[in-house]
């Protein structure tokens, strides 16, 4: 992809892949190597060490797993290399002129071969014989300790090698090895047993045994000691050893980052978003998408952009991007696309700009976490935007996710169509209200739920900085809605960008925040209830004041940052919380209303003012419209309006009177059963 887009010299080079034969029963592994034959990936060397082991049994013990895997592999067009027997084994197979021998080993399931290596050579030869004269003579030029002795494939190094040096130089498709081994080889007393991979520790005897048998040349005091052997600083092996360090750098592996500085656009250049164009409504996933679009027409940073999508790219209005940036392919474009004559035909190019992995998310998080990276392994600062159905990410694929946090990764995960009650008629399979919960558990991911396009702008922007200029090592998570409502201009005060990256803002008043009896939390699409419930309550009289909540994580951790400092420095000046500096001249009843889990609101409460009341979307998604789906769950304005009222009534703001009086205007039933319950 880097090459093929002028980002990177064609210097070659494999990317070797090391796992287990357990391993491969993953979907992940199987069931993507056709990608790596369709798309002619012959720099990937795949080794797959077979010693017929799971933690707690074989593999296969009533089959063979090597052939098996071997099956599947040819079958998916990658050249095959199997390095089953070691060197000691050459000459018998030389004299197996019938087939014998090979006849033998085949008749031998998995079960039976790690059965083999915990017997003596004696009970070997009984078990290879089986009772055939031939096998028995051919057999009988090894010595009991000879047959014990002999190697599987992966315990012998020049086996080894000529398999890994024809691997190097395949051509034209991926390559994977298969190599049989035996588990914990010289192990003694535990090799190949089923609690190998469990055991921890040798005893002084055992460690004896182990290094007489490897021949490690110590004396019996060093070796019940534990001690290493060194060879002497003019060894062939010491030589070797130090001369290819050396020639990879120095003797402690090293991260560099030489990688380029780059800074966002100004925010003018997306006026566009910032600035209220009159009444033409949009989401902020098409928002997202116009950030996007703006990214790609910036001189500065636009061949760094890697758009990467899993086959929804109409769903969530990338379309118009495949004619202008094109859809990555090997093979270019060898058909004429049914849309051709349309502005949204479908491209392909071997110079595309865009990810378009299929259906296949763990597979579009593997580009993720390979562009995010870039910057480290191949000093380019790649800033990939993948666009997911926000349900189809954590809950799918978090481990990878993880993986692109451990691995300090940077980018941007979009979760388009997010929200419980957004993504209507789409039921249990598809509505979101809990990635927000799962993204606070991966430590230098950054997660937002922005409301406005305004603050994607925002967001986005400082992304781009602290990733890409200031090189933090952190990635972000946002998610992206599909309600079309019209995005206002951003507020000119000066505190409203530090507040969108803080995690909440004051939105708007009826007066002021001081005077209000009643604060509004909104975050997401949810915000057009928050609004409307304003305008209801304004309606009865009531002062309101809006708050746009941008990332509950962010002000949970500043929070609880703080918190920490103040308790481990008692004598220190203590530091304030955002949350209560924000508040501080405020009081009254305080809601908030979430597309999300009650529980992420629920994160700052131990910083609120008292009277803080939670609406959130607890419960399995249903397949009715967005109105329904809000009674349904509790989050729309009549049930907004109607926890304000309440809280206000246990304030002691409203009477008992004031409050029957209020309540008869709102459709809320007091008695529907619990969403959580259903």
């Amino acid at each position: 992809y880097l090459e093929n887009r002028g980002l990177k010299p064609k210097l070659g080079g494999k990317v070797w892949c090391f796992i287990g034969d357990g391993e491969t029963d993953e979907p992940e592994v199987l069931g993507t190597i056709n990608i790596a034959s369709r798309e002619n990936l012959d720099n990937l060397i795949l080794v797959v060490n077979c010693n017929l082991q799971r933690l707690d049994g074989p593999v296969r013990g009533n089959g063979k797993i090597i052939q098996e895997l071997e099956a599947s592999f040819t079958g998916s067009g990658w050249n095959v290399i199997k390095v089953i027997w070691g060197g000691g084994w050459d000459k018998l197979l030389a004299q197996d002129r019938n087939g014998s021998l090979r006849r033998r080993m085949e008749e031998c399931v998995d079960g039976d071969y790690q059965r083999y290596s915990v017997l003596p050579g004696d009970r070997q030869r009984e078990h290879w014989v089986d009772g055939n004269p031939e096998l028995e003579h051919m057999m009988e030029s090894l010595t009991d300790e000879e047959v014990k002795q002999i190697k599987r494939g992966g315990q012998d190094a020049k086996k080894i090698f000529a398999a890994f040096h024809r691997a190097v130089n395949g051509d034209g498709k991926p390559t994977v090895i298969l190599v049989k081994t035996v588990k914990g080889d010289g192990m003694i007393g535990a090799q190949g047993s089923n609690s190998v991979h469990q055991k921890k520790n040798f005893d002084a005897n055992q460690r004896e045994a182990i290094a007489r048998n490897l021949g490690i040349p110590l004396d019996e005091e060093a070796i019940k000691q534990a001690q290493y052997f060194k060879p002497s600083e003019t060894s062939p092996e010491i030589q070797y050893l130090k001369a290819r360090r050396q020639e990879l750098g120095g003797p402690l592996p090293e991260r560099l980052s030489e990688c380029e500085k780059i800074a966002p656009p100004p925010l003018t250049s997306f006026d566009s978003l910032t600035k209220s164009g009159g009444n033409r409504s949009q989401s902020t996933t098409m928002s997202l998408v116009r950030i996007l679009s703006v990214l790609l027409r910036d001189k500065s940073l636009n061949k760094y952009i890697v758009p990467i999508v899993p086959d929804e790219a109409r769903t969530f209005g990338l379309e118009a991007l495949f004619k202008i940036a094109g859809i990555f392919s090997l093979q270019g474009q060898q058909y004429t696309p049914v849309d051709a004559d349309t502005l949204v035909a479908y491209r392909e190019a071997e110079d595309g700009q865009i990810l378009q992995e299929g259906i296949c998310e763990t597979g579009a998080l593997a580009s993720f976490l390979a562009a995010g990276t870039a910057y480290s392994i191949h000093g380019l600062p790649m800033i990939p935007f993948y666009f997911f159905y926000s349900i189809f990410g954590f809950q799918r694929v978090g481990d990878m996710i993880w993986t692109c946090g451990d691995m300090m990764c940077r980018g941007f995960l979009i979760g388009g169509t997010a929200g419980r009650t957004t993504l209507n008629g789409e039921g249990i399979q598809h509505q979101d209200g809990h990635s927000q919960l799962i993204a606070n558990t991966f430590p230098n991911l950054k997660s937002y739920d922005p409301a406005f396009a305004y603050e994607l702008v925002v967001i986005v922007r400082e992304g781009i900085r602290r990733m890409y200029e200031l090189q933090e090592n952190i990635f972000y998570y946002i998610t992206a809605y599909n309600e079309n409502y019209e995005m206002p201009s951003m507020p000119e005060k000066k505190d409203v960008q530090d507040g969108i990256l803080a995690g909440a803002y004051h939105y708007q008043s009826t007066k002021s925040e001081k005077s209000s009896q009643v604060h509004l939390l909104g975050s997401g699409s949810i915000m057009q209830q928050v609004l409307a419930a304003k305008e209801k309550l304004e309606v009865m009289g009531l002062e309101v004041s809006v708050w746009s909540v941008t990332s509950y994580n962010e002000l949970c951790r500043e929070a609880e940052e703080c918190d920490r400092y103040n308790r481990l420095h008692p004598f220190d000046t203590e530091r304030v919380p955002y949350l209560l500096n924000l508040f501080a001249k405020t009081k009254g009843v305080y809601v908030a209303a979430s597309d999300y889990m009650k529980a992420l609101p629920n994160s700052i409460a131990p910083w609120m003012p008292k009277s803080f009341l939670i609406l959130g979307t607890d419960g399995y998604g249903l397949s009715e419209s967005r109105p329904d789906l809000r009674e349904y769950f509790e989050i729309s304005a009549d049930y907004i309006c109607h926890a304000a009222l309440v809280g206000l009534f246990r304030n002691e703001e409203l009477s008992a009177t004031e409050l029957k009086k209020k309540l008869k205007s709102l459709d809320v039933d007091a008695d529907k059963v619990n969403p959580m319950n259903r």
